[in-house]
């Protein structure tokens, strides 16, 4: 048995337990005091500046997957792109991000990872519907932030609001060798923001007057946009590599152009609404079968792009869950991104339960696969990526 198809029977075997354990910090995450919306600076007095690499540890598996490029089946007999040469054609080449031919001045160029606020007073948000990939994770108080990555930015003036980093967001857009823009972080997240393989653009950095400006029509820290000639500017001022770094693996497998992919690996299920089941926002998704994509509401009502007025939506919705920790008193939440665990895979009005693996460490990326160990196969176009904790999987609601 290869190491991915252990993993994966492994997860078979906790996805079954995520009512079972929702017991253990359900009544945790729910009573946990509202957030005051300050600006972080990365100075703050703690007890112990080093408590959440201490939780981090704590909660990280010891058993690893090798990456194996030669072990990495996918379904219906396509080939994983793991680790392999990208497409190109006519001055194209395959996204890494979409799945799409782009101009390879695009293609080549690194992502852009920008933390967004998602608290009801910063809505709508501004240049979202750009994003090619968006995540969602609480924050402290069960509020969610955002993140997009993009690779398609360059004509957006304003981009946000942008907030500050967590340390999970961080892993996140390092699994598409993104440069990370941010305003403001915690003390826990400054030991990561400094490593080496760590490239940020922060709202309170040397470039931060460069990268970001504020608006008069919201109050801070709510008003702090990017703009895409301030990325570019602080990106060069600081000297920061502005491709792909040649051992970069990628992290999608997308369908072939032309081809539509309705999953039906083993326990394939009907899915047209998606409730990741946040509890401050209460967001969902409904499917529209006739574009093939998960349109988006939060806070009981559409959720759009100020810039163009166009609600946000998806091609495909991956549920992730994580395990998860409390690191302190202020409710400040430390997710396990390495370890791996169960997942849900939803397109075209189908979910397939799988396992989520990271290969590779803080700079490899986290790939998914069906209940047999297959790596799925995604659509191309946009994804929603929603972190959830794997003890309020009792929450989550897909119909």
């Amino acid at each position: 048995m290869t190491d991915i198809k252990r993993y994966i029977l492994l997860g078979v075997l906790t996805l079954s337990c995520f009512t079972l354990s929702a017991c253990g910090k359900k009544g945790e995450a729910e009573s946990a005091a509202a957030p005051v919306e300050v600006e972080e600076t990365g100075e703050a007095e703690v007890e112990d500046p080093e408590a959440y690499s201490k939780v981090e540890e704590a909660m990280e598996s010891d058993e690893t997957v090798e990456a194996n490029p030669s072990g990495i089946v996918a379904e219906y007999d396509y080939v994983s792109a793991y680790a392999m040469p990208r497409q190109e054609e006519d001055g194209k080449i395959r996204s890494y991000l979409s799945g799409k031919l782009v101009d390879k001045e695009q293609g080549l160029r690194r992502p852009v990872a920008v933390m967004l606020n998602n608290i009801e007073d910063a809505l709508p948000m501004s240049g979202v519907s750009n994003a090619d990939v968006i995540y969602e994770c609480v924050v402290e108080g069960g509020l969610t932030r955002m993140m997009g990555i993009f690779e398609n930015y360059d004509k957006l003036d304003k981009i946000g609001s942008v907030r500050s980093c967590r340390n999970y967001f961080v892993y996140c857009a390092l699994e598409y060798d993104a440069i990370y823009c941010h305003y403001g972080q915690s003390v826990y997240a400054m030991p990561l923001l400094e490593e080496d393989f760590v490239d940020n653009l922060s709202g309170l950095g040397a470039e931060g007057d460069t990268v970001f400006y504020r608006t008069n029509d919201r109050i801070a820290p709510h008003n702090a946009y990017a703009s895409a000639k301030g990325i570019a500017k602080g990106i060069e001022n600081l000297g920061y590599r502005t491709t792909y770094r040649d051992n970069y693996t990628g992290k999608f497998t997308f369908a072939k152009d032309g081809d539509v992919i309705v999953p039906s690996a083993q326990g394939a299920y009907d899915a047209t609404h998606i409730e990741p089941g946040y509890v401050i926002n209460k967001p969902w998704f409904d499917y529209n079968a006739e574009d093939g994509k998960y349109y988006r509401f939060e806070y009981g009502d559409k959720q759009i792009d100020v810039e163009n007025n166009e609600q946000l939506a998806a091609d495909n919705v991956v549920l992730q869950y994580t395990t998860w920790s409390t690191v302190d008193d202020k409710g400040y939440l430390a997710f396990d991104c390495h370890s791996g665990g169960d997942m849900v895979y939803i397109s075209h009005g189908k979910a397939v339960p799988g396992t989520w693996i990271r290969f590779d460490g803080d700079q490899g990326a986290t790939r998914y696969f069906d209940m047999e160990g297959k790596e799925i196969v995604f659509n191309q176009g946009k994804t929603w990526i929603c972190l959830i904790q794997d003890t309020m999987g009792d929450k989550v609601v897909i119909k």
